[in-house]
């Protein structure tokens, strides 16, 4: 486990050569000009992780939709066995060719239901919990300008009814 040889033949037809690469954390098992053997410390064996945690691109999707996804994925998987069947028993010569194609275009409707599930499910979901926004978005920017401009005509007004209120005018005496 100390080097890793590649040997490589010359052009000219000479003897092979060996290039000798070092491999980090290896031990080093070179032999000197001298004859002597280099001795190396005992190298402590480094360990890698089999996988590194990485965050997930994508948010979970709901359990509602999750769920409609899974139905949709078994449907179309058994309606693709169907298929297969069904074209077997045609080669074959099988009486089970006609059920199993009844079968199959039964399953590309029910895989064309789940399919169309899936999607409305999703839509569902969203609109009564509404969607993740991002905070780079211009509908939450739009919104953040709009509050900002209300909150200053509010401010106007108030200023201005306390100015009426506070000027006295129509008063002809404090109490």
């Amino acid at each position: 486990m100390g080097t890793v040889e590649r040997h490589q033949a010359p052009e000219d037809g000479a003897a092979a050569r060996s290039t000798v690469r070092r491999i980090s954390g290896a031990p080093d098992h070179d032999t000197r000009a001298e004859g002597s053997v280099a001795r190396a410390a005992p190298a402590q064996p480094r360990y890698r992780p089999l996988w590194v945690e990485e965050p997930a691109r994508h948010r979970r999707m709901p359990d509602p939709v999750r769920a409609a996804a899974v139905r949709a994925v078994l449907v179309v998987a058994v309606t693709l066995i169907l298929a297969m069947v069904a074209f077997l028993c045609t080669l074959a010569g099988s009486w089970l060719a006609f059920p199993m194609t009844l079968g199959t275009v039964a399953g590309t409707v029910l895989a064309t239901w789940g399919v169309l599930d899936v999607w409305v499910t999703r839509q569902v979901w969203n609109q009564r919990n509404g969607v993740v926004s991002v905070p780079s978005s211009t509908a939450r920017a739009l919104r953040r300008e709009r509050r900002r401009t209300r909150r200053q005509e509010r401010g106007a007004e108030g200023r201005q009814d306390r100015i009426r209120r506070g000027s006295g005018t129509g008063q002809l005496s404090h109490p």
